[in-house]
């Protein structure tokens, strides 16, 4: 009985310890979960953390920025997979088109002013087969025995809100295939001009920071490079098992262990801010567009101009022969 007692305290103990390292597994050798905010090993200390290399001196400068910028998206839209099934065709467009506007009317009641859209996937025959029985064989024949439509329905909408009234009006029309939802921005142009803004203003501290340090920027050439990017939240859900894997059953009831049911969870898991120089809106508190600009400088000394060496005017000279021979060599002034 005693051991019984210390073996569930300990694994109380243990329980109530990995409550801590949050409710998933740690697949990040298996490369399960690609950026998973968790620490190998309790008490090894942080791994992110590397020993520091002291930056070694260059005789180019260069200026390296990255931007972010979390934005909430002003369109959304909605796309649910139907698919339908009907003895004849008529019978199958039939259905499909009621559990459309059984949706449309029920997002109607409720105030709903987005709009619709249809996405025609596929429209088939089903086939089965038929044998036919004779005296010494039997034939097999595929003869349609009905239709299948299939369609993507596209709701669009403003307010985040309006996803709730979505989804129960599909539900109230049986149309449970969430595809995906898209989300759009209308100023995008004025976001990333924003952030060109921003990147100027820390080119300008970083070339002062250099003139500090006494370095002449007029002395040098710069090359330069710039790329822009753009993230849906739909680019950054993550998955994983939920970390408990036992049950306390057994011990209640002194029966053999059961396998408990992982199922898989899904998170929101946004770019992180670690190397960017400039990030606006910082604190998110739901799935954002993730628009960014990442601007490269290089600088390197420009050749020093030789100047000419200016050429000389040679003096002239007079060769004066006497008549007893000798010959005197006699400068002209240039004057």
């Amino acid at each position: 009985m005693k051991t019984m007692l210390t073996s569930i305290l300990l694994l109380l103990v243990v329980t109530m310890t990995a409550q801590h390292m949050g409710n998933f597994n740690n697949l990040v050798a298996d490369h399960q979960i690609s950026r998973a905010n968790i620490v190998t090993g309790m008490g090894s200390g942080n791994p992110y953390v590397q020993p520091y290399t002291p930056p070694q001196p260059n005789h180019i400068l260069h200026i390296d920025l990255r931007s972010l910028y979390n934005v909430e998206a002003t369109d959304y839209t909605a796309v649910f997979n139907i698919i339908q099934v009907g003895k004849t065709a008529e019978e199958t467009t039939k259905l499909m088109n009621d559990k459309i506007e059984l949706i449309k009317k029920e997002l109607s009641s409720n105030g709903f002013q987005g709009q619709f859209a249809l996405d025609m996937i596929s429209f088939v025959p089903q086939y089965e087969m038929e044998v036919t029985k004779k005296l010494f064989s039997k034939t097999y024949t595929e003869v349609p025995v009905g239709f299948e439509l299939q369609q993507n329905l596209l709701i669009s909408y403003t307010k985040d809100s309006d996803f709730q009234k979505i989804l129960t009006a599909c539900g109230k029309a049986e149309v449970y295939n969430l595809v995906k939802v898209d989300y759009y921005v209308k100023n995008l142009e004025a976001v990333y001009e924003d952030l060109q803004n921003k990147l100027l203003v820390e080119v300008a501290k970083k070339k002062l920071y250099y003139k500090e340090l006494g370095f002449d920027m007029s002395n040098y050439n710069v090359m330069m490079a710039d790329k822009k990017y753009y993230h849906t939240p739909k680019d950054f859900y993550k998955s994983y098992l939920a970390a408990e894997n036992i049950s306390m059953e057994p011990l209640k009831n002194q029966k053999s262990v059961t396998t408990v049911r992982k199922p898989t969870s899904y998170y929101y898991d946004p770019i992180p801010y670690n190397g960017y120089d400039v990030v606006v809106n910082a604190s998110i508190t739901k799935p954002v567009i993730q628009l960014g600009m990442d601007l490269s400088l290089q600088y390197t000394l420009k050749p020093v101009e030789k100047k000419p060496e200016p050429l000389k005017t040679p003096s002239p000279k007079v060769y004066v022969v006497s008549p007893s021979g000798p010959i005197d060599i006699k400068e002209i002034p240039n004057n």
